[in-house]
């Protein structure tokens, strides 16, 4: 229900009048319901300037959010992404608009007003649920790219490059290799190579539970690009269940060298770089 110029400027000077209860009524309700995770100050600011920007959308009878401008929906959007990154719920941050409605026919005692003043109310109410709603979308599109960066950030943590030796490094993968990760890993292996100028990687899948096709394609294809890149790779990691999946799935892996664990891909490393000394004195250092 759309509000009339009238209406807007009798509902403007409400505000006006009664500006002190509404405050401390919309501050209150919004207070019980975030449970003192948000200071008192930073809550009596954010009320204050939300008050201020309701007041004067009415008084000038701009009660639409449609396009960029307005006070009111910057502070919003403001409101909605700081909740969001805060960890409030929508719920939480939606009633923080929402509870204005009541804090005003509290203040005005509106249910015993005339009904001129209960029809410019319900009015009002409408706007307020167009703020509530907006607020919601805003509040939802920012949580999206909260927990989109998350998991990117997750992403990097789960797929580290680290360098063995000198020449050598290794990507430890663990748990399922979706084509996210995937990508992830191709990126992060590829720049370490150029950082170090290593000319072996190993890619580590004993963390990895299961290796289907696309897992398999998947690694494939970051060995095909370390190879662009100068680099031999070296897959690590091979357990007999796994080996037994690629037979049955007759995945091939070609002239790409495998072994079944990171310290055999690391000893095939060293030899491969010339350094069969350190390999031998490693070999004796066990047998004693």
């Amino acid at each position: 229900m759309a509000l009339s110029t009238e209406a807007s400027s009798r509902l403007a000077a409400q505000l006006d009048e009664h500006q002190d209860k509404i405050s401390e009524l919309w501050v209150r309700q919004v207070a019980a319901t975030l449970r003192g995770r948000l200071s008192q100050g930073e809550l009596d600011r954010q009320i204050r300037e939300l008050f201020r920007a309701l007041r004067e959308t009415l008084a000038a009878g701009t009660t639409q959010l449609q396009g960029d401008g307005g006070e009111v929906r910057a502070l919003l959007t403001e409101l909605s992404r700081a909740r969001a990154l805060q960890g409030f719920t929508s719920t939480e941050t939606a009633i923080s608009i929402f509870a204005v409605k009541e804090a005003f026919a509290t203040a005005t005692d509106v249910f015993n007003a005339e009904s001129q003043a209960m029809g410019d109310y319900i009015s009002f109410g409408s706007f307020i649920d167009e703020l509530g709603l907006f607020t919601f979308a805003t509040y939802a599109q920012a949580r999206e790219e909260v927990i989109a960066d998350q998991a990117e950030q997750l992403l990097e943590l789960a797929t580290p490059v680290v360098k063995l030796w000198d020449g050598v490094v290794a990507v430890p993968l663990v748990g399922t290799l979706d084509s996210a990760r995937a990508q992830v890993v191709m990126e992060r292996l590829l720049q370490t190579l150029v950082d170090t100028g290593s000319p072996y990687a190993i890619i580590d899948i004993t963390g990895v539970p299961a290796v289907d096709t696309q897992v398999a394609q998947h690694v494939l294809k970051t060995v095909v690009a370390a190879r662009l890149m100068g680099a031999e790779c070296i897959i690590s990691g091979i357990r007999p269940q796994i080996a037994q999946t690629i037979v049955a799935l007759g995945i091939e892996f070609g002239d790409i060298a495998t072994k079944a664990t990171l310290a055999d891909a690391l000893r095939h490393a060293l030899r491969r770089s010339g350094n069969s000394d350190l390999v031998r004195r490693g070999a004796a250092r066990r047998e004693h």
